[in-house]
């Protein structure tokens, strides 16, 4: 039985992604880097260093650091989520039924912390979540399993019945490997793509989150 439903955030709950990839195409070129999208969508899922430092490799910068560009990074993301974030569809209604039914919510990001109170407050549902968590607190982020453990943990569920909802591939391998159940929400462009095969149920969004899937 599914005690607790832990939920990305980025593509999951907010359509942000558009936002990550203006701020570090803005941010990057700025340095004088050529952010092509073919090099974008394999950086899409890192964290903001690992980003960051994918981009400095490919193209290396004078002049600030890599944390300091990844900080400029997220400082623009937060401008611009509190600007223009919204819920993605069926997020409220799903999370007042988890909590109706006493079913423990948390959250588990490759985003930075600070970035977490501006997504949750912008869209209103902060006081659904009991536990949240960032992977700049890990050794490494998704699609190593440790950002689930430690949500886990922080919750005080066993991981293995814990359901994990996803968006990217990345995610889903990160809760695979924590031992949890995975329900995915894959991006259109990529609702029939084999890196969401290991997931346990799949739904083209959370309007379609049934009870059934706590079973």
């Amino acid at each position: 039985m599914i005690e607790a439903v832990i939920f990305d955030m980025d593509g999951t709950l907010i359509d942000s992604e558009p936002m990550w990839k203006e701020a570090e195409k803005a941010v990057f070129s700025e340095l004088g880097v050529d952010v092509t999208e073919q090099l974008a969508q394999q950086s899409a899922s890192m964290t903001t260093i690992e980003a960051s430092e994918f981009w400095y490799r490919h193209y290396p910068w004078h002049g600030p650091s890599i944390e300091e560009v990844a900080n400029r990074v997220v400082n623009r993301v937060g401008n611009l989520i509190s600007m223009r974030g919204s819920a993605l569809e069926g997020v409220s209604d799903t999370l007042a039924l988890l909590e109706k039914h006493q079913v423990k919510i948390g959250l588990a990001t490759n985003a930075p912390q600070r970035l977490i109170p501006i997504v949750l407050d912008k869209l209103g549902i902060a006081a659904y979540f009991s536990v949240c968590c960032s992977s700049e607190h890990e050794l490494e982020g998704k699609p190593h399993p440790a950002i689930y453990l430690s949500t886990a943990k922080a919750l005080g569920v066993c991981p293995a019945n814990c359901l994990a909802v996803e968006d990217s591939g990345t995610g889903v391998l990160a809760a695979k490997a924590a031992n949890m159940r995975i329900l995915a929400i894959p991006q259109d462009n990529e609702y029939d793509h084999q890196k969401f095969d290991l997931s346990d149920f799949k739904l083209r969004s959370l309007t379609e989150f049934e009870l059934e899937y706590l079973a």
